[in-house]
């Protein structure tokens, strides 16, 4: 039982302090939701079953609890939601990375650490200082880890709004945080819901490289770039290769000409700044990486979930969109040799768009 009886424990006062100890956390903004889902669920299943999520079958599982988070979480009547900025404030400037060719492009989010555990690690820490002061609650806390609907959930809490990219949008703050949820039966005053400022402002999907966003808040998945370069477990197809440009890991550039992004505040704590270089890095350099190499110094990082055979077949593409180059071409010449299939197909297509020439294929490789 908590103590929400006593007068200076009331759920608004309760909610005010809550504000505050997000805060101090490193949350930028909190919002409370009552979470019905109906109207965002009816547009996943369409999403669905038109078939956008691609080979992201998790997507598909567990849908009635993605819209319902009582049955996610018995005893949900509230869903606090946080947001926490992680623009990089010492990054390489993006459009600069965009257009060197012996570079890659990594996107924003992913150059410091892996978002996941920090969120979920403080979303802890908030509902152990609510429990010091009311005592214990049912609660649970979500970081993109879990059937949770998480900006549906953030636009009613009053965060943001869904923008035709399909990502949140505050009109201080632009779009440029992670979120994350406490689920819990507290008894909170709900928050108002921000408009929509779009407008008629259609660049992000003019600036889109793939056209994954076909229509104003609508994402086809399987055209875009995050998609492919990080959920897509096997081939990229052929006809997204040169689109793909030099972003080897991710595509920010829907945010980049996103125009409420210029109120956007880099953070300049150590968390999410680049580490290894990762902001501007050489593309033959990452491309020596061992697996070893690999999974030691991205340690901590969310590109490390992509496996080192992902990262090459991403880097291998970037690669081939380059300037034609005598050692890049011997690097993936030798890099061929002994690679899996998957690595020889990206391998190969990029050796045919630097030198030309067709590539005689050994039948002998490894699958």
């Amino acid at each position: 039982m908590t103590n929400l009886e006593s007068p200076v424990l009331q759920p608004t006062v309760l909610k005010s302090r809550i504000r505050t100890w997000a805060e101090a956390l490193g949350f930028q903004n909190m919002g409370v939701t009552g979470g019905d889902l109906t109207e965002a669920q009816s547009r996943l299943l369409n999403w669905l079953t038109d078939g956008c999520h691609g080979e992201m079958s998790y997507m598909a599982r567990y849908g009635e609890l993605r819209s319902t988070p009582w049955k996610l979480v018995p005893g949900t009547i509230r869903v606090i939601s946080v947001r926490m900025d992680y623009l990089p404030s010492n990054a390489a400037p993006a459009m600069s990375v965009l257009s060197d060719k012996a570079a890659g492009y990594i996107s924003r989010y992913a150059l410091g650490r892996d978002y996941h555990k920090l969120v979920r690690r403080k979303l802890q820490r908030l509902a152990d200082r609510i429990t010091e002061e009311i005592g214990p609650f049912s609660y649970r806390a979500f970081a993109d880890s879990a059937p949770v609907l998480e900006k549906p959930l953030a636009a009613q809490a009053g965060l943001g709004w869904l923008g035709k990219h399909t990502n949140l949008i505050d009109r201080k703050s632009g779009s440029w945080f992670f979120l994350g949820e406490l689920y819990t039966d507290l008894p909170l005053p709900v928050d108002t819901p921000q408009s929509d400022h779009c407008g008629e402002c259609t660049r992000c999907i003019e600036a889109c490289p793939t056209g994954a966003i076909d229509h104003p808040y609508h994402l086809d998945a399987r055209r875009c770039i995050s998609y492919l370069t990080i959920e897509l477990a096997g081939s990229i197809p052929v006809e997204f290769r040169h689109l793909i440009g030099n972003r080897i890991f991710g595509c920010d550039d829907c945010q980049l000409v996103c125009p409420w992004n210029r109120f956007a505040k880099p953070v300049s704590g150590p968390d999410f700044q680049p580490r290894h270089s990762l902001d501007w890095p050489d593309l033959l350099e990452l491309f020596s990486w061992s697996e070893t190499e690999f999974l030691h110094r991205l340690e901590g990082s969310p590109i490390r979930r992509i496996g080192h055979q992902r990262w090459q077949r991403n880097i291998a593409v970037a690669l081939g969109n380059g300037q034609p180059n005598g050692q890049v071409v011997r690097r993936l010449r030798l890099k061929r040799r002994g690679a899996s299939r998957m690595l020889v197909e990206h391998i190969d297509w990029s050796l045919q768009q630097l030198t030309g020439e067709p590539v005689i294929q050994n039948p002998q490789r490894p699958t």
